[in-house]
């Protein structure tokens, strides 16, 4: 079961101008950050609320968000949602027929992760998301 909105993701061009303006002009607290390799990003939490900004800086121009920036530029990149069983609802999504970008969860910098691909959900990229316990 879908619990809540954990996170919307925002890539940035620059991890720490974006710290700047989303932690000290808007106060949000500053939660955690990590290189996240095999995602190709380097990546920051913000809490507001019960919920949490995710910011996205690419560092593989061949990664998913690298072209994201490109095509795009900066802003709203996915929305996530809590769930206690990542790949229940996965495996969910997958007898609905709903088309995934991942095939079996995976670490990502809320937990355990996985999305769904934007072609099924009406043009959003959704993440599910299984918070561990630190």
């Amino acid at each position: 079961m879908l619990k809540r909105i954990h996170h919307v993701g925002v890539v940035v061009s620059d991890l720490e101008a974006g710290l700047r303006f989303w932690q000290h002009t808007l106060g949000l607290a500053f939660t955690k950050s990590a290189m996240i390799a095999e995602q190709g990003v380097r990546a920051a939490l913000l809490k507001v609320g019960e919920s949490e900004i995710e910011l996205l800086e690419p560092i593989n121009p061949d990664g998913g968000v690298a072209k994201f920036l490109a095509r795009r530029g900066g802003g709203l990149h996915h929305i996530c949602f809590e769930t206690d069983d990542v790949a229940r609802e996965l495996e969910a999504a997958k007898a609905m027929g709903i088309q995934l970008i991942d095939q079996h969860p995976r670490d990502g910098l809320a937990g355990l992760i996985c999305f769904l691909h934007p072609k099924a959900t009406r043009g959003v990229l959704v993440e599910y998301a299984q918070p561990i316990e630190e």
